[in-house]
């Protein structure tokens, strides 16, 4: 049984963030486990790898963004950002000794979910748009290559 159930309202119809977002549900599902075993190595493994690739996520999404011409991509940045360092904080937290994980499972699903039906739906007309006119397929390539190795 899974923690974090992918389902069809959370695509945004752009395939390349879909699987991305579909990573990070997998991390969060990967932390729920680690938890459940109570194995804290686990826990701060798996923490570390949905940290690096969140920002890795956080950053492609931003440049396509960049890249289709949207009008509010600095305003999807600070929410990226606040994210990010509460995130962090938590890591802080849990490396002194709290124990973080439940509140953290609950807010990384919560904040999830908000976000890709909110914050994202918001992009995707232009991104999709953008993506469909043929536009950049080579600086794609190149992107997802240099920052998810393939």
């Amino acid at each position: 049984m899974y923690y974090f159930v992918w389902d069809s309202s959370l695509e945004t119809g752009i395939d390349i963030i879909d699987t991305q977002h579909k990573r990070i549900v997998d991390y969060i599902n990967q932390l729920h486990d680690a938890i459940t075993a109570k194995s804290k190595d686990d826990i701060d493994q798996v923490l570390n790898q949905l940290i690096d690739y969140t920002v890795t996520h956080f950053t492609f999404e931003e440049s396509l963004q960049e890249k289709a011409g949207y009008g509010h991509v600095e305003a999807h940045r600070k929410v990226h950002e606040a994210f990010t360092a509460r995130i962090k904080d938590y890591k802080t937290r849990f490396e002194k000794g709290e124990d973080i994980s439940k509140k953290l499972l609950s807010d990384l699903r919560i904040w999830l979910t908000n976000h890709i039906k909110q914050e994202d739906r918001d992009y995707t007309a232009t991104v999709k748009a953008h993506l469909n006119g043929d536009h950049d397929k080579g600086w794609l390539s190149k992107t997802l290559s240099r920052m998810f190795g393939g």
